[in-house]
């Protein structure tokens, strides 16, 4: 079973992501603030993180840029998912070390398709 760490501080857009994973048979793990995300990822080890850019405690900058520079985390892959879509929070995400950028508002379905990819299924 492939395993998700979704860090989203949205009730509306998390609840959707999370239901529509879980229909595809994947173990998600959900954390509504940075610091909570950067723990559970630590302990969780997934085979990817969905990451929102503005949360409470640490913004998802902050967080990618924890994850990729941890023994331990770095080879997971951060897909970053915002409603920050300006040039300079892309090439922010991008010097972080995410690994893919999804706008928000997104398609669910291309979206599944995209995190279907990293997955490898």
């Amino acid at each position: 079973m492939k395993t998700v760490v979704m860090i989203e501080d949205s009730k509306v857009l998390g609840t959707a992501l999370f239901g529509a994973l879980k229909v595809e048979g994947v173990d998600v793990h959900w954390a509504k603030n940075g610091v909570e995300g950067v723990a559970l990822a630590k302990q969780v080890k997934p085979d990817l993180v969905l990451l929102d850019l503005m949360l409470p405690k640490l913004s998802g900058f902050e967080v990618c840029k924890l994850l990729k520079t941890d023994n331990t985390t770095w080879r997971i892959p951060v897909v970053i998912m915002s409603t920050l879509t300006d040039e300079e929070s892309r090439t922010r995400a991008q010097e972080c070390g995410a690994d893919h950028f999804i706008a928000k508002p997104y398609d669910l379905a291309a979206t599944l398709g995209e995190i279907k990819k990293y997955l490898k299924m």
